[in-house]
């Protein structure tokens, strides 16, 4: 009898579950933005919706900063140099 190892959570019914798996993308960035090479890692959740993502950004800054500076940044970034690329959103939004 021949055994094959499986991530039963990988098999888990994504429209019944929120299922956290592994991704490349956090690491693929720093192939596109060079000075963040080496300096990402990340997670990603199968989620029981249609389309849509989530990053969850955690890192360690330089020097103190406010929430307010970050959400800045992140929606200049987004209307700027990674416009198309990076979406910003700071209403209350839903999957539905």
């Amino acid at each position: 009898m021949v055994h094959i190892k499986k991530n039963w959570r990988n098999g888990r019914a994504g429209y019944d579950n929120i299922i956290p798996t592994t991704t490349g993308a956090a690491k693929a960035i720093g192939s596109v933005i060079k000075s963040l090479n080496g300096k990402l890692n990340g997670m990603a959740f199968r989620v029981p919706v249609q389309v849509g993502s989530v990053v969850d950004l955690t890192c360690t800054l330089k020097k103190d900063t406010t929430i307010e500076e970050v959400r800045g940044e992140m929606k200049k970034a987004s209307e700027g140099y990674l416009k198309g690329i990076l979406g910003y959103a700071d209403e209350k939004i839903v999957s539905s």
